[in-house]
């Protein structure tokens, strides 16, 4: 068990998420969990009063193999060590399971390969630094351990690690864009975001690269300051524009077809949590990413336009 000496008083749930930089959720979950204790004795309320030099402390459970689900599909690794592993995740893949999940997810394959995985954040999502949505595609770092996930966390909140990502747009846009637009849930259709007042505060950049041969589609990148849910499709949509591919978001043009939203993310920009150098991924385009931009744009300018001097902004 790892431990600390509260320097304050409080709520338990309160001081330990601050002490561990993870959320309110994971900390309750670890205290219902039965795996913390105060002075030597377990707690499970997170209501639990705290006083200044209590002695807390806490432990994850270890990632346990599960082959309940049939894993039948494979993901490609693009860097590996001790602390973290870079995969270009394919589309359709779910990213952690959920009530809801009936298949197999990316902690279900990572799990089935016997992948070492951080345990901070829940046994359901076992090793999840972040996510991406089930039809995108593209540069996903998994933690193998708790030291590794919480330093990747803490960059996630400080913006030292983030993505680039390209989309394939239906309509060109006007200029180079930051969407500056609060998200939150839709009331007309509650599996969709919309920009409100009310909402969170959500920013996007999106620059314009490439325009397609014909049909007036248009290859863009986009990075996302913030990481809202459909945050690129909501504020694509807020400008008139949708994602080939996106039903939900609008996309309807039977001329395309497409059977996954056209979205990857391309460029992972992190800083090791052990090394502390500052690190860069680029994860491949899927064959029906390439076939489109082959069938309808200038694949030689693409290429120019894909490269990442062009994408990263400094």
């Amino acid at each position: 068990m790892q431990s600390f000496t509260s320097s304050e008083s409080g709520r338990l749930d309160k001081i330990l998420s601050k002490e561990i930089n993870q959320s309110r959720n994971q900390v309750d979950k670890l205290i219902c969990d039965e795996l913390v204790k105060v002075n030597g004795k377990t707690i499970s309320k997170s209501s639990y009063k705290i006083k200044i030099d209590d002695t807390i402390k806490y432990e994850f459970k270890e990632a346990t193999k599960k082959e309940a689900l049939d894993v039948n599909f494979d993901v490609e690794i693009l860097y590996e060590d001790d602390d973290i592993l870079v995969v270009n995740k394919p589309s359709g893949v779910i990213i952690h399971p959920a009530p809801s999940v009936k298949e197999a997810t990316l902690v279900d394959w990572l799990i089935h390969k016997g992948i070492s995985l951080s345990t901070i954040s829940g046994e359901e999502r076992h090793g999840i630094v972040h996510r991406i949505d089930k039809e995108t595609t593209g540069a996903l770092v998994v933690a193998k351990n708790n030291t590794a996930h919480q330093k990747l966390s803490e960059q996630l909140q400080d913006k030292s690690m983030g993505r680039y990502y390209l989309a394939i747009i239906d309509c060109p846009l006007k200029d180079n864009i930051v969407v500056n637009q609060p998200i939150g849930r839709s009331q007309a259709n509650r599996l969709k975001m919309t920009v409100l007042n009310n909402g969170k505060e959500a920013k996007s950049l999106f620059r314009k690269l490439s325009l397609s041969k014909i049909d007036k589609r248009e290859l863009i990148s986009a990075k996302l300051y913030t990481g809202r849910t459909h945050q690129i499709r909501v504020h694509l949509a807020h400008l008139g524009r949708h994602i080939i591919g996106d039903e939900l978001y609008g996309f309807s043009d039977k001329r395309d077809k497409n059977n996954r939203v056209q979205l990857h993310a391309y460029i992972l920009y992190l800083i090791h949590p052990s090394t502390g150098k500052k690190m860069q991924f680029i994860a491949p385009l899927f064959d029906d990413m390439k076939e489109l931009l082959n069938n309808k744009f200038d694949m030689q300018e693409v290429e120019k336009q894909i490269q990442p001097e062009n994408i990263i902004i400094i």
